[in-house]
């Protein structure tokens, strides 16, 4: 190759390499609103973590003012928790299997 050639291929290769550039922030550009929602949402379920007398509150003043209700959404709520135990139970299984050896 002469030295025309390599200075061509260079400058391609750093033309191409603004081009990936600029796709790689526009691609980070459109994550960024459904991360936002993503960082919302582990903010709130930390926050419920965290203080975990509010929902038991709004829980025991749906039972006092409707109690059917309450107890169908008790229901739900108590099949969320175990399903939501089950999975991490099974997540971690998985990634011990999937752990190198």
């Amino acid at each position: 190759m002469s030295p025309g050639d390599l200075q061509l291929r260079q400058q391609r290769l750093l033309i191409r390499s603004a081009e990936l550039r600029l796709q790689l922030n526009a691609d980070l550009q459109r994550l960024q609103g459904p991360a936002a929602v993503a960082d919302q949402v582990k903010l709130g379920l930390l926050w419920l973590y965290q203080n975990p007398q509010w929902p038991a509150a709004v829980l025991v003043l749906l039972l006092v003012l409707k109690p059917k209700r309450a107890l169908v959404w008790a229901g739900k709520l108590w099949w969320l928790w175990k399903s939501v135990r089950l999975a991490r139970h099974w997540r971690s299984r998985l990634l011990t299997y999937m752990a190198p050896r």
